[in-house]
């Protein structure tokens, strides 16, 4: 298990029943948390430009739409090339692994 889910097990109180929480999902849950702070920083940082109301403006809220979409976007194709990449890592093992004989065809 990594350090934060050692850490993240410290903290919980006793009886609260997540002990058994499974590490996966642990590190499931904290990249996704990464990456939802990550698209809100940026979005922030990119839309976010009159802080002298306490109203969102339009465009501001136009622009924090389209970059969640963009960064969602972006993010579902790398996903998708990276499993496509491994997808085909996998099958040249597979052929140079039965090329050489250690696995029957």
């Amino acid at each position: 298990m990594s350090h934060v889910g050692l850490v993240i097990y410290e903290l919980l109180p006793p009886g609260s029943g997540l002990e058994n929480v499974d590490p996966e999902q642990i590190k499931t849950f904290r990249d996704f948390l990464i990456s939802y702070n990550k698209l809100s920083e940026l979005c922030f940082i990119d839309c976010a430009t009159d802080f002298t109301t306490r109203s969102v403006k339009p465009a501001e809220d136009k622009c924090a739409l389209n970059c969640m979409e963009k960064f969602l976007k972006v993010n579902q194709r790398i996903s998708q090339r990276f499993q496509e990449f491994q997808i085909l890592a996998n099958e040249n093992a597979l052929a140079a692994m039965q090329k050489a004989g250690q696995m029957p065809s």
